[in-house]
């Protein structure tokens, strides 16, 4: 339009309208991968900031990619004079993740941007006990069958619970991403399961508050969302809670 490039609007249930704006909207084909420099990338992000009819916004969210590349330098300087509330960055529970973390943690301070909190992603893997397969350890046989037999004849009950296992586990508390946030000071807003209702809704572009409601992420997830809300400084620069 005359007044810029237009987002893709996504109707958010009960909350209005979500934007978006990607570089995937102009490639010819989903597959396509973009192989640009960083002259070029730095010049397409820019143009997102400035040229894109946003619109009245509640908030402006950029989600980059993990690491302290280009993208995440030409932000910084390109924000640099906007009311910038601060980063959030994600981490999974192991140690390769979170060293990763650390060094984005430590880009931060230097750029200057206030880190809102930290959100534990994939902290635990969560899924229906019904939904579960079993195999000998030594044989390998699918046994299946005979444990939710023996399940449902001890207890009905069980096959209604969530079973859950660490799967990305850190070597202890001392090296967890809570204690991670604390070191650098900062929040840690929550830990999301590995649930596969969360996948599902995430590749499907559906809201999992309001079209998986028992999904086991919902509770966690809105505790996220909530933990963020409050750490958002208003306008007085005050963090809201």
């Amino acid at each position: 339009s005359s007044a810029g490039w237009s987002p893709v609007f996504v109707d958010a249930p009960n909350d209005g309208e979500l934007g978006v704006m990607s570089v995937g909207f102009m490639l010819p084909d989903d597959d396509n991968a973009v192989v640009w420099r960083g002259p070029r990338k730095n010049g397409l992000i820019k143009q997102f900031l400035t040229e894109v009819d946003w619109g009245d916004l509640d908030a402006l969210v950029i989600d980059t990619p993990p690491g302290t590349s280009d993208e995440h330098i030409s932000i910084a300087q390109y924000l640099k004079l906007a009311d910038l509330s601060g980063a959030v960055v994600v981490t999974t529970p192991q140690e390769v993740s979170m060293q990763d973390v650390r060094k984005e943690l430590n880009f931060c301070a230097k750029a200057k941007i206030p880190v809102l909190g930290i959100v534990e992603n994939m902290a635990r893997l969560v899924a229906p006990m019904s939904s579960m397969t079993f195999a000998d350890r030594a044989t390998g046989e699918d046994r299946t069958a005979a444990v939710l037999a023996a399940l449902r004849a001890a207890d009905p009950t069980l096959l209604g619970l969530d079973a859950s296992v660490d799967v990305f586990s850190c070597a202890d508390a001392a090296s967890s991403p809570r204690s991670m946030a604390a070191a650098f000071g900062t929040r840690h807003l929550g830990a999301l399961p590995l649930d596969p209702e969360l996948q599902r809704a995430c590749d499907a572009g559906r809201s999992l508050v309001d079209e998986f409601p028992k999904a086991a992420a919902c509770a966690p997830f809105q505790a996220v969302v909530d933990a963020l809300l409050a750490a958002l400084p208003d306008r007085d620069g005050a963090a809201a809670g």
